[in-house]
């Protein structure tokens, strides 16, 4: 499989394997370094999961002491193991913010802007009601009456968006405000293209979410 191969998105779009790679490599990469969790590129996870299919395929045809035949092989370890890190990521903050990212996940599929997968969404939901069961099966039972009120709010764990985050401008990008700076004045920058930062996670949230940014 030739990386400018054309992969069929719909009916009118196609796109470049070596696009679709690039895109799932910077989803992971965002993904691994930001505080909370992000949109997620299910679309170009599957597409890249349908050729890998189709370059095991084409492997499997080559002789075993081809050389091309370990190339691949290799190339397609890498990227499987960045394929599987990226979901694995996901779940862990799933799992360790699943409060607030169940209760902020009901609102953006109420207005279509849901950063979850389906499968991911209902994870989630297992996930907090398995937390539930077990702190009134386990936990409050062996504690007084008046203290066996559960609420789930007071547990939640929440992504800290004001730690700071390293990042590389895709574009040049004008007026991001930096809040909370010394004296209580809010600070407005402009980032280059291609220039290099040390920001909080906060300001800049939208910037990663749109790619106009890159955590790194």
């Amino acid at each position: 499989m030739d990386l400018n191969d054309d992969i069929e998105l719909s009916e009118d779009e196609e796109i470049t394997v070596e696009t679709v790679l690039k895109t799932v490599q910077c989803a992971w990469q965002n993904e691994r370094l930001a505080p909370e969790i992000l949109p997620h590129r299910n679309d170009m996870v599957e597409c890249m999961l349908g050729q890998i299919q189709h370059m095991e395929r084409n492997i499997n045809k080559l002789p075993k002491t081809d050389l091309r035949a370990s190339i691949h092989k290799m190339e397609l370890s890498r990227i499987k193991f960045v394929i599987c890190n990226y979901l694995k990521t996901r779940l862990h903050k799933i799992e360790k913010f699943c409060i607030p990212i169940v209760n902020e996940e009901r609102q953006r599929i109420e207005s279509g802007t849901n950063y979850l997968t389906p499968a991911e969404f209902k994870y989630a939901q297992e996930y907090l009601l398995s937390m539930e069961n077990h702190l009134k099966k386990v936990v409050l039972n062996k504690v007084p009456g008046n203290m066996q009120a559960l609420e789930l709010g007071k547990l939640a764990v929440y992504p800290n968006l004001h730690s700071h985050v390293f990042l590389k401008a895709n574009n040049t990008i004008t007026g991001v405000v930096l809040e909370d700076q010394p004296g209580d004045q809010d600070e407005e920058i402009d980032l280059e293209d291609g220039s290099q930062h040390i920001l909080q996670y906060k300001p800049i949230a939208e910037l990663v979410k749109n790619g106009k940014v890159q955590l790194v």
